[in-house]
């Protein structure tokens, strides 16, 4: 690389600053994402678990949109996208799974749907944030 590409090419973020702009952005996606969760479930009256899955696709594409420029500062890329959805493929599995078993069992034990919304996403949502997290620094936007 020249020193004219060197002094072009953004600088990576520090960890803490990545994780709070990965914290804020993450938020932002949830708000999509769980906005979305309770309107196809309580105002138009969708399955949970195909609610759950049209709200993740959602905030995560609103999450990696956000990401890849503001978080990781990383231009766009083929390899990159493709290992971004990879990923995402494994966060959908982690967080309509755990939605799926989470939801139906809260709501059994307590008998408030907005409980069993709230838990079963929250509990998803943390789990997926967490490897997504971990993947994208480590492997994806390294």
């Amino acid at each position: 690389m020249s020193s004219t590409e060197a002094a072009s090419a953004p600088t990576r973020p520090a960890l803490g600053l990545q994780l709070f702009r990965f914290v804020v952005t993450g938020g932002l996606a949830a708000v999509v994402d769980f906005g979305l969760l309770v309107a196809l479930m309580n105002l138009f009256g969708f399955d949970p678990n195909l609610a759950k899955a049209l709200s993740f696709v959602a905030g995560t594409t609103t999450a990696y949109l956000i990401n890849r420029r503001w978080t990781f500062v990383a231009e766009p890329s083929k390899r990159r996208f493709a290992a971004v959805v990879a990923l995402y493929g494994l966060t959908f599995a982690l967080q309509v799974g755990l939605f799926a078993v989470l939801f139906p069992w809260v709501f059994a034990t307590w008998g408030s749907k907005t409980l069993a919304q709230v838990v079963g996403f929250v509990i998803a949502q943390g789990v997926a944030t967490t490897v997504n997290f971990i993947v994208q620094r480590s492997l994806i936007f390294r």
